[in-house]
């Protein structure tokens, strides 16, 4: 039995460049779970990571036996946000909002995912198993561009990308999106592959 590859599958969404381009984004199926504070130093955001991967692969697990179908787990994504956007700044990371997620298949409708979710998170002791939650999340329209460096470099790509967007005639809207398609605990920092995405409006 072969293993689909969601990232092929959805491919407009999961592939980008180092130019800016417009994309729509429609709601599917997602893992989430929200915290506060730098990603850096926050015990919650590691707990938060921790707990999201285990449910994930439940979840692969309960569809593969409810269905025969087999994927690859999605890679880690993230929304980024402050209370008071004036204030969003990598200077003021205590102050940041965050919601973690890992995309999912629409076959998850097909199993009892509340179910799995609480045996998984009680089997194996998750410290944030009970924060994470299933839901339909989507961008819509929005601009996103490949980012490929460490996060520090970040800014640079982002000021670019909201150019991209003045220059569209659009306003930024939402809440700032980025996926993570490399495995940020190894690898060279150079080479981390990130999607920015930024959801937009008619200005």
């Amino acid at each position: 039995m072969a293993t689909v590859d969601l990232k092929r599958e959805e491919r407009l969404h999961y592939r980008a460049t180092s130019a800016p381009a417009l994309v729509s984004v429609p709601p599917r199926p997602y893992l989430l779970v929200d915290g506060q504070g730098d990603p850096n130093t926050a015990p919650v955001y590691r707990e938060c990571v921790e707990s999201l991967y285990p449910l994930a692969y439940a979840l692969r697990a309960a569809i593969k036996d409810a269905t025969g179908d087999a994927y690859t787990v999605m890679p880690l994504e993230g929304l980024w946000w402050a209370d008071d956007m004036s204030r969003f700044s990598v200077d003021a990371k205590d102050e940041w909002r965050w919601t973690l997620m890992i995309s999912l298949p629409d076959a998850v409708a097909q199993v009892d995912a509340a179910a799995v979710l609480a045996r998984t998170s009680s089997e194996k002791g998750l410290p944030a198993g009970d924060r994470v939650r299933l839901e339909q999340f989507g961008d819509g329209d929005a601009a996103q561009v490949l980012h490929v460096g460490p996060m520090t470099t970040e800014p640079a790509t982002i000021a670019g990308l909201h150019d991209f967007v003045e220059e569209q005639g659009l306003a930024l809207a939402g809440r700032h999106h980025e996926i993570y398609l490399s495995d940020m605990r190894k690898g060279d920092p150079e080479r981390w592959r990130t999607i920015i995405r930024q959801p937009v409006a008619p200005r």
